[in-house]
């Protein structure tokens, strides 16, 4: 098992079949950095373009399809002092025509970022609530393999694949498990939310750059339909589609796929 350290010289804003950076063998960590969602580094400055830009991908020795990748992650921390959200509930939340009103129509809201308190304070717009300040709960919003076919998926959308599922449960500490479909997985993570509410309805959480730490393991010959996870308390299964109910369908058949395989129950 080898810890490594990459420094990204430049990043995908599609998952796909890209010539890998590092090659890891299974138990190896890797210690790294991602963009914002517009493609601004720890220093805020633009190095890439926007759109969820992703750091990778990372060549897994020895997974082939069929397998499961397993990615744990180990640290997902903020590191610049300053973040945005959206400012408008996105429409495809509202009923049909209906557009709210804003005072002030600004197109970013900024966030103050402590990373020593570990808390978010909003700067700009002002708050008619006074003083907001959140804490922190790091993720990860966009992240996953090299999809089948040899295709190439924008991180705008999200498949079997993983790629941009904004799910605040994808924090430090939790491990994440892949469909392979292409020799080494071709894993790729970006897109880092200070913190994010339950259903991101304003199109973003708390965007920023992050140092991200993880580790790669193998399941040899165990194949999944969907990404999968686990923490201390918690087994969950992922449905990226549209609309919300085949979603249902897909993590609700993953979950009884895993149960009636790993856990002894029946259908």
């Amino acid at each position: 098992m080898a810890h490594h350290h990459f420094v990204p010289q430049h990043y995908h804003v599609a998952i796909g079949p890209h010539e890998p950076v590092l090659r890891l063998a299974p138990g190896d960590t890797v210690s790294t950095t991602t963009v914002d969602a517009r493609g601004r580094d720890a220093g805020d400055q633009q190095v890439s373009e926007r759109g969820n830009p992703q750091t990778g991908p990372f060549y897994v020795e020895g997974a082939e399809p069929g397998d499961t990748l397993v990615v744990r992650f180990d640290r997902i921390w903020p590191n610049r002092k300053r973040g945005w959200t959206g400012t408008a509930i996105a429409p495809n939340v509202l009923d049909p025509g209906f557009r709210p009103g804003f005072a002030d129509e600004v197109e970013l809201a900024e966030w103050e970022v402590d990373l020593n308190k570990g808390t978010a304070r909003l700067a700009s717009p002002p708050s008619p609530l006074g003083k907001l300040e959140l804490p922190l709960a790091p993720m990860l919003g966009c992240f996953g393999v090299a999809p089948p076919r040899g295709q190439a998926i924008s991180t705008a959308t999200s498949s079997t694949h993983g790629g941009n599922m904004d799910y605040r449960g994808f924090v430090q500490g939790v491990k994440v498990y892949f469909p392979v479909f292409v020799p080494g997985a071709l894993l790729h993570v970006g897109d880092c939310h200070a913190v994010q509410g339950d259903g991101e309805i304003v199109g973003t959480g708390i965007e920023i750059s992050a140092e991200v730490t993880f580790g790669v393991d193998l399941l040899k010959g165990r194949q999944i339909n969907w990404p999968r996870a686990e923490n201390d308390d918690y087994i969950m299964t992922v449905g990226n589609a549209r609309p919300l109910d085949q979603c249902v369908q897909h993590a609700t058949t993953e979950m009884v796929r895993w149960l009636t395989s790993d856990f002894g129950l029946d259908a």
